[in-house]
């Protein structure tokens, strides 16, 4: 006898299950805090020598390694993980709200037959999620900077938070809520700026090299995809940089005599190259990029280790 036609019911039976959309938004936060545990010490590197030699030309640190042995000269082995639990809250905040922002709307800028947004739509959703992001993270990047630059202060200048928490109840409380949005709105438009150059960056010469790599190594593999983008990362670096330092700077900005230090962000890249030089741009690029390939490759290995756990745990059953 001919076999039975499949009905509609029985075909979604058989369709491969998935994890819901919060379960995908909660991996990818925690995957994101997970990685960060292991980059803090780069990261708070990367802020201290952003924010080193403001106003002068002097170098208060000669190198990466420099800054990293004077701190665990200082501050010890625990002072290179100053921070952390304002880094951990930044992740849960602006990694989680950035990802599902992004995945709802490439969703919806898909088109019925599956073909996904082309380019100038991807920098827009990219541009937007940044955005709505770092409006969201705002309070938690704000105390990160504040926390790992207090080291280099002398100690009547040290705000002494102790821990993330702290931080945000003693701005709110010492310099009001309106605060953490006036850094919250100059920090959207450098994430804007940011994601832009990093998109655009990273999309253009990451698809060159990886062309490249695979002329030169003859193979499409996981060790291909990696060294293209360590590659595009370091001009995706050089080229966001100048940005990130306006938004470093901002964020760890002090009040004198009832105004903030400063204006907004072009008055912080005026001071910078007049006063530091042009190349005071790019300070902390070793560390940023340091940073950039051990946080990506494990934020995606903890998430694929979560994802495999609740399909062999939840899904399968």
């Amino acid at each position: 006898a001919a076999p039975r036609p499949r009905t509609h019911a029985a075909m979604a039976d058989t369709k491969p299950k998935t994890s819901p959309k919060a379960i995908k938004f909660l991996f990818g936060g925690l995957a994101g805090m997970g990685a960060t545990v292991f980059v803090q010490p780069l990261d708070l590197v990367k802020n201290r020598m952003q924010l080193a030699g403001q106003g002068t030309k002097a170098r208060e640190y000669k190198t990466s390694f420099h800054c990293l042995m004077s701190i665990l000269k200082n501050e010890g082995v625990r002072g290179v993980y100053t921070g952390l639990s304002a880094g951990l809250l930044r992740q849960a905040t602006y990694t989680t709200t950035r990802l599902g922002i992004y995945t709802i709307l490439f969703e919806k800028m898909t088109s019925a037959d599956g073909r996904p947004p082309n380019f100038f739509l991807k920098a827009g959703i990219g541009m937007t999620a940044g955005a709505i992001g770092a409006f969201v993270g705002t309070p938690a990047e704000v105390a990160l900077i504040r926390m790992t630059a207090d080291g280099r202060l002398p100690l009547q200048e040290r705000r002494g938070y102790t821990n993330v928490f702290n931080a945000l109840a003693r701005i709110t409380r010492e310099e009001g809520v309106t605060t953490m949005w006036r850094v919250s709105v100059c920090s959207c438009v450098c994430e804007c700026l940011r994601v832009y150059v990093c998109t655009y960056t990273h999309m253009c010469v990451c698809t060159y090299t990886h062309m490249c790599v695979l002329d030169w190594y003859f193979g499409d593999d996981i060790l291909c995809h990696f060294c293209a983008s360590m590659i595009s990362g370091l001009v995706t670096t050089a080229a966001s940089m100048p940005v990130d330092i306006v938004k470093t700077r901002i964020q760890n900005m002090k009040m004198i005599d009832g105004k903030p230090e400063y204006k907004n962000g072009l008055d912080v890249l005026v001071r910078v190259v007049g006063k530091e030089g042009f190349f005071s741009l790019w300070k902390g690029f070793t560390p940023y990029y340091a940073r950039l390939g051990p946080h990506t490759v494990l934020t995606f290995i903890f998430l694929e280790q979560m994802n495999r756990l609740y399909k062999k745990y939840v899904l399968d059953r």
